[in-house]
């Protein structure tokens, strides 16, 4: 048909656009949210990613009230439909075995707000294909070089370098802005910021079918005296159970991981997770697992490129935050940059890139510092943190605003850095009272002195991530 007179005469097809207001790289869930976010203020917007078939992930699978509002904001919480996410109403902690119930706090509304659990892969896949429906995205199957395109005059970034799925040849795009959003383990991080992740543990999960969960539509975290376990609804008969490991794990190949959870973590669950826990581990041929990293945020300085997500800040999932900060990083960038008419305006986007970590942090560095901080009390491996960590449950049990600030902070709708830091001392100081009122007066001195080794293991704990967030 090539040869026949009809087409022979015919004009080549044009050549695929190379140039675009904005290329963000990694089609995740600040990639897809960003390029819907842009492209709806007019902005031609490409955005790569290596492989578009569903991931399969073991985090990611939460998304707290604070980003289900940040959804809302973006005008794209339909994609929380149609794939059997399930609501999400709180937290149970169990303590040794010892419950408490932490909802999510009441609003002035009287109505209490609602997060979401679902398979991570389902959700991104949501995403992408509101991304690929939204006017003047141009998605690609892609991956991007290391090396960025820089101007050799100014060294502003001026485009990606990447092969396309099915070829072996590199092309360029260009591009006025560049995100670099590809996730923990960013391949550009390297080159633009100093700080390197820090593994702190490793999640290890298991999917459990039809699993009986002692509280329906909750969080549930199981604190022993090992590092905490989680375990929340992901489907209408999924649920998902994060075995959190620090130091070096057992073994798979051994069998030694296997025998680890069913020896020493199954009989801390409830009863009613223990079948389809024990079931899980006896299935599984092999037990996924994801490092639980700390990045500290670094201010976007590079002239044409920023840095977004888990490529320039990260967190321990223990409190299922990433998401929330993720969305609310997606809100506030779309709002400074409505007013750039150019983005090619390096300094005024500069500009706007600093006001915009001067104003997160409001959220952020609540979300960062209380996820760590949880994390070292829940995880306690020294007897000082585990005096925290009874007193932190002790203090759960009082209810009202010791249960309501806590979770209103996590959740991301409680938005008060000082907030945090009030209640995080004030389960220090009820700590040590627990100490004093559970032991005998007669090592009542020792508890005196025992309490500044406490007291001080609680600024150990908090002080340096607050300094981090600065």
């Amino acid at each position: 048909m090539v040869g026949t007179p009809e087409l022979r005469d015919l004009p080549p097809p044009p050549p695929p656009k190379r140039s675009f207001d904005v290329a963000i790289i990694g089609a995740g869930v600040i990639g897809n949210a960003l390029a819907v976010a842009l492209a709806r203020q007019g902005r031609d917007v490409l955005l790569l990613e290596r492989d578009l078939s569903e991931p399969n992930r073991i985090v990611g699978e939460l998304l707290q009230p604070g980003g289900v509002r940040a959804l809302e904001q973006l005008g794209i919480a339909d994609c929380l439909d149609g794939f059997d996410a399930v609501p999400c109403h709180g937290y149970q902690v169990r303590y040794h075995d010892q419950p408490v119930h932490i909802p999510y706090a009441m609003e002035a509304n009287g109505q209490r707000p609602q997060g979401r659990s679902f398979h991570h892969g389902r959700f991104i896949q949501k995403l992408r294909a509101t991304a690929k429906a939204t006017p003047n995205v141009t998605i690609v199957e892609a991956t991007v070089s290391k090396n960025l395109i820089k101007n050799a005059a100014s060294g502003h970034i001026i485009g990606v370098r990447c092969t396309p799925r099915g070829s072996k040849h590199e092309i360029c795009y260009f591009a006025s802005l560049t995100v670099a959003a590809d996730g923990c383990k960013s391949n550009l991080r390297s080159e633009f910021i100093t700080r390197t992740p820090d593994v702190k543990s490793h999640f290890f999960g298991l999917e459990l079918i039809d699993a009986k969960m002692p509280l329906k539509h909750h969080g549930i975290v199981i604190l022993s005296d090992r590092a905490p376990v989680l375990v929340y609804q992901i489907g209408t008969h999924e649920t998902r159970a994060l075995v959190d490991i620090r130091g070096k794990p057992p073994s798979q190949t051994d069998g030694s991981l296997k025998s680890y959870m069913l020896s020493t973590v199954l009989p801390t669950l409830p009863e009613e997770l223990r079948p389809s826990f024990k079931k899980a581990v006896d299935d599984s041929k092999s037990i996924r697992s994801m490092p639980n990293q700390w990045l500290p945020p670094s201010v976007n300085d590079t002239p044409g490129l920023m840095l977004l997500g888990d490529s320039m800040n990260m967190r321990h999932p223990l409190t299922g935050g990433g998401m929330t900060v993720a969305f609310n990083d997606v809100v506030l960038v779309r709002d400074l940059l409505a007013d750039v008419d150019d983005l090619a305006d390096t300094e005024m986007v500069l500009d706007k890139m600093a006001e915009f970590h001067y104003r997160r942090r409001c959220l952020t560095s609540v979300v960062n510092i209380l996820a760590q901080a949880l994390y070292a009390l829940f995880a306690a491996d020294d007897p000082n943190l585990k005096i925290l960590q009874r007193g932190c449950f002790a203090y759960f049990q009082r209810g009202g605003i010791c249960i309501d600030h806590p979770v209103g902070l996590l959740s991301g709708v409680l938005r008060k850095p000082l907030v945090l830091y009030g209640h995080f001392f004030a389960v220090a100081f009820y700590s040590i009272w627990i100490m004093f009122r559970t032991s005998s007066p007669l090592l009542w001195p020792v508890c005196f002195l025992r309490s500044f080794a406490v007291f001080y293991t609680a600024c150990v704990v908090i002080l340096p991530y607050i300094w981090s967030e600065l």
